[in-house]
């Protein structure tokens, strides 16, 4: 089946979301869906394609608000730097980095519906982010912080993100990692620095209290 373009992104997302509040991050308001089953079936319908990833965007996921959290909580990780938010996903991070401070942050995500969710979002909470809408991996924009929430969850795609990311690390730039126990993240290469409990819905997770960590590369 071919995708079609999309018609009205934003207006789809205001027409299959709520404004809601992260249980962890309850400073930032955003665009989220409140089950994932009924949304993942019409973003298919949307585009007209069966078989689709889950719309990450349209849930703010334990690794994710670990990671804002810790962000707003230590706000001289991002304080006066230029920040990148990898895998934004609905740009949670990216607008806490900028709470936080940030002088410039970029979210990027190669989903048209995340382009268009970060939009929106970073609108709702005042927060001018950049929106990067092209495979970034591999690339180097000069990002002096990295901020990856959530990446661990498929083999490969694990692989290359962490390869680019100790190669962002070893020429000076700053990387922090939520995760909340993914099968495929380098813990070997990694330093814990923080741990949260964070509330999530059992549509998506396998407990309501998910167990989340935020990293670091080892130095």
């Amino acid at each position: 089946m071919t995708r079609r373009p999309l018609a009205d992104p934003h207006a789809f997302i205001r027409a299959q979301t709520r404004l809601l509040t992260p249980p962890l991050v309850p400073e930032i308001r955003l665009h989220l869906a409140e089950e994932s089953l009924p949304i993942w079936q019409r973003t298919e319908e949307e585009l007209g394609e069966i078989g689709l990833p889950p719309p990450f965007w349209a849930f703010a996921w334990a690794g994710g608000q670990a990671l804002a959290r810790h962000v707003l909580d230590h706000p001289d990780m991002v304080a006066g730097k230029r920040v990148l938010d990898f895998a934004a996903g609905s740009g949670l991070v990216g607008i806490a980095a900028l709470r936080a401070g940030a002088v410039s942050v970029a979210c990027a995500d190669i989903d048209p519906f995340a382009h268009a969710a970060i939009a929106l979002n970073a609108s709702t909470n005042g927060a001018p982010v950049d929106v990067l809408a092209t495979d970034i991996i591999g690339t180097d924009a000069g990002w002096e912080v990295i901020l990856v929430g959530d990446i661990a969850y498929e083999r490969d795609l694990a692989a290359r993100v962490f390869a680019w990311l100790d190669g962002l690390f070893a020429r000076g730039a700053q990387v922090w990692i939520g995760d909340p126990g993914r099968s495929y993240l380098p813990r070997e290469r990694l330093e814990k620095v923080a741990e949260y409990g964070v509330p999530v819905s059992r549509d998506l997770e396998d407990t309501e209290i998910k167990r989340t960590s935020v990293w670091r590369p080892r130095r």
